[in-house]
This record gives C-alpha cells, sequence and structure tokens, in this order.
C-alpha cells in the first residue's frame, strides 16, 4: 500500500480508540495519524483518496462512541498544536478547528467578548461544535459563526461563508472531512459580567450534569419542545443499567459507564431507552452523539 509505504513512520497499526474518547470504549483503528501539520494532514487524506480507503477525522472524543470491534480506514487525529491557535482580532475571533471550545470561550471572554459565555462546560473541540452547532437553551454556536475553512475527503481545502452555511438545532451544512478553522463574530460586553455570567452558567451545569463521570454528554437529541431527559426520566429509566452503563441519576439524558462497561451495554442501553420513551410517550429518541 503506497500510503503506508509513503507514510509508514506516522501511521501506527490496530490503535486502540478507546484512550482517545471520553467514554474510553470502543476497539481499534485499523490505521492511525496525527498529522504534525496542515501539510502532513493534507497528503494524508490525499493518498488514501488515491487508494479509495475510507478516512474519518478524530477531534476531541467527547461526542463519540467507538464500537468493540473498532474502525476500519484510517482515523486521523489533530493533536498537539496542529490546528489548535486562537486569536482576536476586534469583534472577530479565529479559532483553529481543533482548538478546544473551553480556550476559545475563555479567550473571547477575556477579550470582553460576548456570545460564547453560553456554551461553557460543552466538552471537545471547536470544530466539532460547529460541525454539531452545540448549544443549549442560551443559545447556539452557529449564531456567531462568519466563515468556516475546510477539507475535502480529496485534500482540496475552501472557505464556506453566507448561504453556504446552515445551522439547524445540533446540525449544520458543513459535511467535509475537516474542519481547518473557523471565524466567529462577537459583540462587545464587559469582561466582568462576562466572567460572572459564565462563572453561573458553569456552576449550574455542574450541579445537573454527571462531569465525574465517564460520560459522553447528552445521548439523545431534544424533540421539538421537550425534554429528552425529561421522557427518559418519565419513562422511569434514571439509573437503570446494562451491563457497566447506567442511565446518569442525576441526569437522564447521560450515560455514565463503569468498570468493565462495553460499547455494547451502551447501544443496548440505548435501544432500550428508545423503545420504552416509544411505548411511554409514542416519540422517537434521535440520538445525538455519534457512533462508528
Amino acid at each position: 500500500m503506497t500510503l503506508l509505504t509513503d507514510f509508514g513512520n506516522k501511521i501506527r497499526l490496530d490503535e486502540p480508540l478507546a484512550q482517545h474518547t471520553w467514554l474510553k470504549l470502543g476497539g481499534p483503528a485499523q490505521m492511525f495519524a496525527e498529522p504534525e501539520s496542515v501539510e502532513e494532514l493534507q497528503a494524508l487524506v490525499q493518498a488514501a483518496d488515491a487508494e479509495e480507503i475510507p478516512v474519518r477525522l478524530l477531534g476531541g472524543g467527547s461526542n463519540l462512541l467507538i464500537r468493540d470491534e473498532g474502525v476500519s480506514g484510517l482515523v486521523i487525529r489533530l493533536a498537539g498544536d496542529v490546528l489548535s491557535s486562537v486569536s482576536v482580532e476586534g469583534n472577530i475571533v479565529h479559532a483553529g478547528g481543533a482548538a478546544l471550545l473551553s480556550h476559545v470561550i475563555s479567550q473571547s471572554v477575556s477579550a470582553g467578548l460576548a456570545g460564547l459565555e453560553s456554551l461553557v462546560g460543552i466538552p471537545g473541540t471547536i470544530g466539532g461544535a460547529v460541525r454539531g452547532n452545540a448549544g443549549g437553551r442560551h443559545g447556539e454556536i452557529g449564531e456567531v459563526v462568519r466563515s468556516v475553512e475546510v477539507m475535502t475527503t480529496r485534500g482540496e481545502v475552501f472557505v464556506r461563508s453566507g448561504d453556504e452555511l446552515t445551522f439547524e438545532y445540533r446540525f449544520s451544512s458543513i459535511n467535509e472531512l475537516v474542519i481547518l478553522s473557523v471565524e466567529l463574530d462577537l459583540k462587545r460586553g464587559d469582561v466582568e459580567e462576562l466572567t460572572r455570567r459564565m462563572r453561573q452558567l458553569w456552576i449550574t451545569k455542574k450541579a445537573s450534569q454527571p462531569f465525574s463521570f465517564q460520560s459522553a454528554g447528552c445521548i439523545f437529541k431534544n424533540p421539538r419542545g421537550l425534554s429528552a431527559g425529561s421522557l427518559i426520566e418519565q419513562s422511569g429509566l434514571k439509573g437503570t443499567r446494562i451491563g457497566g452503563a447506567e442511565v446518569s441519576d442525576r441526569h437522564a439524558n447521560f450515560i455514565v459507564t463503569h468498570a468493565g462497561a462495553t460499547s455494547a451495554d451502551v447501544l443496548n442501553l440505548i435501544e432500550l431507552i428508545q423503545s420504552r420513551v416509544r411505548e411511554r410517550h409514542g416519540i422517537d429518541l434521535e440520538v445525538e452523539i455519534k457512533i462508528w
């Protein structure tokens, strides 16, 4: 294989993926690479495309469940300083796609820019947040996105902006392989007031969500006008456990994992929740996390 020949020293075979996700579950990647530059990333993607090898991009791993059998093809993880820079120019925040969302938020608030503070406590990268239009009751990140630089599965790079970007609840029109960078258009605010609001929201979230356990954030999308967590709780599922996977007793839209848990346990628990909510409420819950 040309990919292994040309990038043999950069690719690891049968790399355990569990260590790269928040749930700490799942099998290995057939091939795994952590490029050290955008140029190297592009070369890897182009080589894989030439050989018709499927490629997946692994971000922060906070919203991802890897199946026990693992993933075929090439998994690329952006690590270190690659695409992780954050800078502020006036009201515009420029962030590499691999920058942690928490870092982008803190940099924005420190610069006296409002619009991201309500996202405090959401894990993962800015790229993942934009792709899934992360947010909550106080707002979504798509509201402040001005442009997005992307790379396709062929290694082509271009910028999407304006009408080329669509954001809906936990959805964006961005379907390219990599989000290289984003530009966020924020508003001026008072640093002390923004910091106070951010801390208040963080305390509220920390009190209601199982941050101390291994979890992947909300498992299901909220049906229009309803709360998935409330529907699950009303179905009597809080604390329900299959193997090492359990519906959190703090927030029913979280699944926490215990020693010995498998991805199959989580998937079986997801199916049980969907079935029970469908029986009790006539509503089909849609999974929010990504499953490979």
